[in-house]
Parts: C-alpha cells; structure tokens; sequence
C-alpha cells in the first residue's frame, strides 16, 4: 500500500521573505517607555519642522498671527497623535512591520508597490534633513578653519557615512542615539526659543503677533501641511511600535506619542515661525547664523542641529524605507540601508529651501498627502472595520493563502488622490475621507478573501 506523508502545516519561518520582515516576539522588544518618547522627541525637535514653521512667513511677512499658529498646530497635532495610537495597534499586536500590514489590503504584490508611496517622501526627508544638517556642518568647519574651508557637499557626504553606521548597527543603536540626543537637542531648541522672545520681543510682536493672519483657506491648508508633515512617519506605525515592549493599553501609548510630539513639535514650528519672521531668512540654518552673529554660539547651534538630523532621520527616515527595499527585491538589511543612503542623496535636496521661502517644503508635504491621505483611510478600515483587528500571521506570510493584488484598495487610493488634486492645499483631509469611503463602498460590491 502507498504511504502518503502528509504535508508539513505552513509556519512564518518558512515564509519567503526576508529575517527583518517577520514578526519580533514580546522576549526580542526592548524599547521601553522613556526611550520610545525620546524617539518622538528626537523627531519633533529637527530642522525640518523648522523650516516648516519657517515658510508660515514668506519674504519677512507672515501668512497667519502666532495665534493661528499654535491652534493650527494643536488641531494637527491632536489628530497625529489619535491616527498614531490607532494604526500602531498592528504593529504591537502582531510584531510585524508596515510592509506586512499592507498585505492585508493590497495583497502580497500590490504591499510592495504600495509601501513605496510611504519610502519615497521617507527618501527626500532624509536627503532634506541631512543636507540642512551639513549646511549647519559647514558653519562649523567655516569657523574652525577662519573660513578658508567651505564645501557644503562635502559635509553632506560626512554626514551621509555617518547615519549610514549609525543604522547599520540597528534599532539598538538607533534607540541610544536618539535617548541621548534628543535630551540635549530639546534644550538646546528651547534656549534658542527664549532668546528670540527675550531679545527680539518687539519684532516679533510687529511681525508675528498683530499681523491679520487668516482664518480661511491659509488657516486650514497649514493645518494639513503640520499633519502632512507626519502622515508618512504614523502610516508606518507599525514599523516602531513593533519594537515597544508589551503590555501597554492604547491610552497608554497614545500618550506615548502625544506628550513628546506635542511639546517639541509645537516649540519648532513657532521657533521656525520667529526665526523667519526676524531675520526674513528662511532657510533656519543661515537664519540662526544670522541673529546670532557669535561664532561660539553660532558653532554651539549648528552642533545641535546635526544631532537633531541625526536623531529624526535615525527614526523616521532610514528604516521604513529599508524595510520597502528589503520586501521589494529582498535585499539584506544592511544593503539596503546604503541604498537607501545613496538614493537620500540623488533627491536634490537643495532646491526644497532658498534663504527667501521655504514654500517648497510644503508644496511637498502637500502633493505626497494626496497618497497618503487615503492610504491612511484604508489600512485603518482593513484593520478595524473590515477585520475587527482579527489577523492570523500564518496566512498573512503564506504567498500561496494571498491574492497578487486586492484591487478594491488600489482603486480607492486612486479615487481619493484625484479628489484629493481638486484642492492641494486640503490634499490629506480631503484623501482621507474620498478614499475611505470609496473603500468601504467597494468593498460592499466587491466582497474580497480577508484570509482569516
């Protein structure tokens, strides 16, 4: 009689994919809660959130009052922190990144090139902030060498190499990094803070407090591109709170995000905003160099500048486009890091920021918000709507249990994104809701497996 050896039952560590891409277990997750808030702070005290509290003031005038400033702000910034605290829950649930997640709508090869409108604004934010980060290099080298040394490419390549090391020692590295200097980062920005108010008081007042502002259209597109600003680092949720370590409630973790964003972000944006409106420059950087005019205090600036590039592309800007290369063309992880590196480098980071606006940072936080408005949406209503937060990791690893391409959310992302296009300035907001509910009407008429 023929004997038939049964089939072995399919497991995630014979899944073909990549080590880095599996699920961590809750014994592997060593991030606690001081170092995962000193992440975010990292993140909110950098030069492009700066920058973009800078371009609020275009040629030394400003677009809005410091009043619809901070409630611009805290409107995006209470909306940030709730989308964090809801699209992290897969992530710290499951163990598994932002690339997985997306399988869960998207499908096994629609993920891949999905997961590359979250990489490509990763990839120019990391070009951005290293280049600012070697302007502020620059000055430093420029002072120590009586100003006979001046090549801003050349320290953008030096700042470059040093990331690069810094990732390829993991999110160990990563997360002692930014515990440290985001400490150190957050006082220094908060010093620069309250010398602008102590010594420029008066201009500030004149040019940033009585000005008319605007409540209309002005008011409301800033408010999307504070949000957008952070879309592509909360739509990878997952990729950080995998990390965390367990047995945090929501709440728990919402605060998590938050109490640091909402300090440091709040701060640079209102400094980018002062800085701007005092010197008429800007580009933070040249403008800090401008009102300082010391050369000590000048190099003291520039050093925290660096460390705070160093701490936001550590977080937010190296990894999550990693994880997308690493899924794409299943390349090793410390590869795909150099990548990543190179390709930061051949964005052309220089043209975003001119010393006389700074406008271009946020008609590009605004045209990625077209995508990632509505991908938000979706991969929020697969995971609680459609799912109820059920998901079997088996299937989700097993190519042969998934579908090439779920299309119903390809072609929601693309109904949202061209509503989206009818008005920029309102991209993310408009996404969001266009492409949700084009999701949730699609998935009524086209019922597809959810592989539970």
């Amino acid at each position: 009689m023929e004997t038939i050896t049964p089939k072995k039952s399919f497991s995630i560590n014979d899944a073909p994919i990549a080590d880095n891409l599996k699920p961590i277990t809750n014994d592997q997750r060593h991030v606690g809660i001081f170092a995962y808030m000193s992440m975010w702070l990292g993140d909110g005290f950098n030069i492009g959130n700066i920058t973009l509290g800078s371009s609020l003031v275009v040629a030394g005038i400003a677009t809005m009052n410091l009043l619809q400033t901070l409630l611009a702000a805290g409107i995006a910034i209470f909306i940030i922190s709730v989308i964090f605290a809801f699209n992290d829950r897969f992530g710290y649930i499951t163990g598994s990144p932002y690339v997985i997640q997306l399988r869960l709508s998207f499908g096994k090869v629609g993920a891949k090139f999905a997961s590359l409108l979250r990489g490509i604004p990763a990839i120019v934010w990391y070009g951005f902030q290293s280049w600012t980060g070697a302007l502020a290099l620059n000055q430093i080298l420029k002072i120590f060498t009586n100003g006979n040394f001046s090549n801003t490419a050349i320290c953008f390549v030096i700042l470059q190499i040093i990331q690069t090391l810094i990732a390829l020692k993991g999110f160990k590295s990563i997360k002692v990094v930014t515990s440290v200097v985001s400490v150190i980062v957050m006082l220094a920005l908060f010093s620069i803070f309250v010398l602008l108010i102590v010594q420029h008081s008066s201009v500030i007042q004149t040019k940033l407090i009585d000005v008319k502002g605007s409540w209309g259209l002005t008011f409301f597109s800033f408010i999307i591109a504070f949000l957008g600003n952070y879309t592509a680092i909360f739509e990878s949720a997952a990729d950080y709170s995998r990390e965390l370590r367990p047995n945090l409630s929501n709440k728990y973790r919402g605060l998590l995000y938050f109490i640091p964003i909402c300090f440091a972000y709040g701060i640079t944006i209102v400094t980018g905003a002062m800085l701007a409106a005092v010197t008429g420059i800007s580009s933070p950087v040249n403008a800090m160099a401008q009102i300082f005019n010391n050369n000590v205090i000048t190099m003291l600036v520039s050093a925290f500048i660096i460390l705070g590039v160093i701490t936001t592309n550590s977080v937010a800007n190296i990894m999550p486009p990693t994880y997308i290369l690493t899924s794409l063309f299943k390349l090793p992880q410390n590869l795909a890091i150099m990548l990543v590196s190179i390709l930061a480098a051949c964005s052309f980071p220089w043209l975003l920021v001119q010393n006389s606006s700074s406008a271009g940072l946020a008609i590009f936080i605004r045209s990625y918000s077209v995508f990632l408005g509505p991908m938000t949406a979706i991969i929020l209503i697969e995971y609680y709507i459609e799912r109820r937060q059920i998901v079997h990791l088996n299937n989700l690893y097993n190519d042969d249990k998934l579908e090439t391409v779920k299309w119903n959310a390809p072609i929601a992302l693309a109904i949202g994104a061209l509503a989206a296009l009818a008005q920029v300035d309102l991209s993310w907001i408009i996404g969001f809701f266009i492409g949700g509910i084009a999701y949730l009407i699609l998935n009524r008429i086209h019922k597809e497996n959810r592989i539970l």
